[in-house]
């Protein structure tokens, strides 16, 4: 049996194609891509005498997927040094290099005829035991093993990615009744550790989980749309963010989608159903004169909705014109609005009988009567059902979290008056005095097993760590508005944020400190990290703005100074802090990671120091940080490019650079060579604390204090030059100029000679000292008035 993946083999270099090499490339596996040999040349290629038989001609299809990866947008790479990974091939003269792969992924056309045809070469030219499997969105997996050896049968199976393969959670794995259970279990393992996916097991049935009960959500949507006379606008405001769903809501995810994909999805369901299923999957017709017109959505630039200059239109689709957007406005709306949580939104709604609780009660009752209809059809339990909802099409709640929500007993009888049919199970589930879908006890959830017939525990990844069931069994060991520190087990702590947005103020310096005390104590390590939306977008800019304008300078250098003390502490604590970021990580977030002995990052961490957006510079401790990370990658020995180091660190602050990955972290500097990174962020923590246990074990000892070379005044001159070229250029404005200068003064060292050895502290002087002066300026507090109320950057 296979037991790791070193090469992989990516047959098809489409979007998804190419979309999976580049996913396996980010985690630094070798990928061989092979696609097509051209039938035909291009213009170009005539242009250069090439003929049908050139090498660069006959893998053209695969070479031209690679140069697309390095511009597509969002980016497929987490790092564009990792298209090293990729060799490209076609499938005639290379065919047989597949031998080389542990794992042969197709991703073909979705014709069932063409991939066995490809299966029938793969059986051909594949080592005994490499995995092979399909990532068809639908087509039957068992028809596409027919006619195959026993061997590819024992380790075949459905992968389908969602697209984009690196962003979208959801892996569903489909094996067949052949499929070896060690090779199912071996790949639901890679697919989580590894690959960092949510993995759920499906059934061989049409489109499988998420893109059955997804198309079926939407087309039900569309139809209840033109039923009840609702405007593209007014649906997608109340199908998005207000019940949990995401902010592209329906019509703007099917633009997103696009179209043809969507209806090509829609059409492989309605080909192998019958009955009332089959009217459901029917497209519309003006779907249909959609297609025909070509307005498919975002790639066609006009489909549901159509963008002229900065007005956004949408489609009336009884006149097939396009008009002034529409909201939904009732008071019942109005009133959800204010409700935390978007079950209790989506329970205020359904039960009322205003415009907006209509619409949504009758999109929402036949997408949970048709989940539960399914339930052990398509997967074997309703777990299955909701991980794949909210992985592939990122609900915030699967339709058994959303039933539980809305009350089961209660919806069921609203069901059932209506005319909808429930699944016996589930009226036996309510018979035996059972009223919802999942338990929660002691920290623990149970679900209800269909086959059964009463609850389980939900068995879980151990690398999936809950702090909500930490802290409902353990409590916390110490708390504040802003952040708890809770206990992890085997003696490593973590600090919690909870505070708006993450956001650092005065509290959350307050409880670092508490912790940094409670772990010297009593604790092997500390790790810092949360399970919030982001790890921390920076300071609190609205208390900063405030205590300026008030000008309490005296209490705006407290915080400061605290801030840079308490960074300094995290640096030199006797026992390891491994700070765990991910999602946005910025500024005061960044200033958090940089001092720590360790930083165990989320693959999708998106880090900066970019407080010059908002008229400031970093105020903890960043730019000595971020200076000293360059120094670190400097040669030892001679004389070291400080010089160099400077440069790069001022480039970096000053353009407010910020990671698009932890890959791209590493490559400005903000993280180390010696830093780690999580494929799957469900693991952080756990990695987290793995790391804190090993610093630990291995004798963790803090850094030495010493002291820092900087440039100096002939520093500080180089380093504004290239400033001075883009103001004169009219690239920046006169109050950029000024942040600059207070930068390259506090990086340089200030009026030191080049070379001068200077102390920790009289780093973070001159930076608090710049950092003052900033924010009493009267353009700075602008910006960040404009930051608070606009949500971006301005240039004054």
């Amino acid at each position: 049996m296979v037991k790791h993946i070193r090469k992989a083999a990516v047959l098809g270099s489409g979007v998804m194609g190419s979309g999976i090499a580049a996913h396996l490339a980010n985690i630094g596996i070798p990928v061989l891509m092979l696609d097509m040999v051209p039938n035909e040349l291009t213009e170009e290629e005539e242009k250069k005498g090439r003929t049908l038989q050139d090498p660069d001609v006959r893998n053209r299809l695969a070479r031209t997927a690679v140069k697309r990866l390095l511009k597509q947008k969002p980016a497929p790479l987490t790092s564009k040094k990792n298209i090293g990974y990729i060799t490209t091939g076609n499938m005639e003269d290379d065919f047989e290099k597949i031998k080389e792969a542990d794992w042969i992924i197709e991703v073909v056309v979705e014709n069932l005829d063409i991939k066995k045809q490809v299966f029938s070469k793969v059986d051909q030219y594949r080592k005994q035991g490499s995995i092979v499997s399909s990532n068809t969105s639908g087509i039957s997996v068992k028809q596409m093993a027919e006619g195959r050896s026993q061997d590819f049968k024992k380790h075949f199976l459905g992968t389908h990615f969602f697209n984009p393969a690196r962003y979208l959670k959801l892996l569903e794995i489909i094996p067949i009744e052949e499929t070896d259970p060690d090779i199912l279990s071996f790949m639901k393992a890679f697919g989580e550790d590894v690959l960092g996916k949510g993995v759920v097991v499906a059934k061989d049935t049409p489109n499988f989980i998420a893109n059955r009960i997804g198309t079926y959500g939407l087309l039900v949507t569309v139809q209840e749309m033109l039923k009840g006379g609702y405007s593209v606008g007014e649906v997608d405001s109340i199908t998005g963010p207000l019940i949990g769903r995401p902010k592209s809501a329906t019509f703007r995810t099917l633009d997103v989608v696009g179209l043809d994909t969507f209806s090509h999805v829609a059409k492989n369901v309605h080909d192998q159903v019958e009955g009332e299923e089959k009217k459901i999957f029917r497209l519309p017709e003006f779907i249909d004169s959609m297609l025909q017109n070509g307005w498919i959505g975002s790639k066609a630039k006009q489909g549901f909705y159509k963008k002229e200059g900065k007005d956004i239109f949408e489609l009336d689709p009884m006149t097939m014109t396009y008009g002034e957007r529409k909201k939904i406005n009732t008071p019942g709306l109005e009133a959800a609005k204010q409700m935390k949580g978007c079950g209790a939104r989506m329970k205020a709604l359904v039960y009322s009988d205003d415009r907006a609780g209509t619409l949504l009660w009758n999109i929402t009752a036949p997408t949970l009567a048709y989940s539960a209809a399914l339930t052990g059809k398509i997967a074997d339990s309703i777990t299955a059902v909701d991980q794949a909802m909210k992985w592939g099409f990122g609900w915030s709640e699967g339709p058994f979290e959303m039933w539980d929500s809305i009350g089961v007993k209660k919806s069921v009888a609203k069901l059932e008056a209506g005319g909808w049919k429930i699944a016996d199970w589930v009226k036996e589930m309510l018979g035996k005095g059972h009223e919802s879908f999942y338990l929660h006890e002691n920290g623990k959830t149970f679900f209800y097993d269909i086959k059964s017939g009463d609850y389980r525990a939900l068995q879980e990844n151990k690398k999936n760590i809950h702090l909500s069931s930490i802290k409902e069994t353990k409590g916390v060991i110490k708390k504040n508005s802003g952040a708890s520190l809770i206990d992890l087990g085997d003696d490593v702590a973590l600090l919690e944020f909870h505070s708006k947005s993450n956001a650092i103020g005065f509290d959350i310096i307050q409880m670092l400190n508490a912790a940094l005390d409670e772990v010297d104590a009593n604790y092997k390590g500390l790790v810092i990290g949360n399970q919030g939306k982001n790890f921390c977008v920076g300071a609190n800019l609205a208390m900063m703005l405030m205590e300026a304008q008030d000008e309490n300078y005296f209490e705006i250098d407290m915080i400061i100074r605290q801030f840079q003390q308490t960074m300094m502490r995290v640096k030199y604590s006797s026992k390891p802090v491994v700070a765990a970021p991910f999602g946005m990580t910025l500024g005061g977030g960044t200033e958090l990671c940089l001092p720590a002995a360790r930083v165990q990052a989320s693959s999708e961490s998106y880090m900066g120091l970019v407080e010059t957006g908002v008229g400031l510079i970093p105020g903890g401790g960043g730019n000595k940080e971020l200076y000293l990370n360059h120094i670190k990658g400097l040669p030892e020995g001679g004389q070291a490019d400080i010089q160099q180091a400077a440069n790069r660190t001022f480039e970096t602050i000053a353009l407010a650079k910020t990671s698009t990955s932890a890959h791209e972290a590493r490559e400005l500097n903000i993280l180390t060579a010696h830093d780690q990174i999580s494929m799957n962020q469900d693991h952080l923590l756990y990695d987290a604390k793995s790391l804190v246990l090993a610093l630990y074990e291995a004798g963790y000892r803090p850094p030495v204090k010493e002291k820092v070379r900087v440039v100096g005044e002939t520093g500080y001159a180089a380093l504004l030059l290239g400033a001075e070229a883009l103001m004169l250029s009219g690239a920046i404005s006169d109050h950029d100029m000024k942040i600059a200068k207070k930068l390259a003064f506090v990086i340089a060292g200030g009026r030191v000679p080049y070379g001068a050895e200077v102390s920790e502290e009289y780093l973070l002087d001159l930076e608090r000292e710049a950092f003052l002066s900033l924010v009493g300026e009267p353009k700075s507090q602008a910006r960040m008035q404009h930051m608070l109320v606009k949500g971006k950057p301005l240039r004054n």
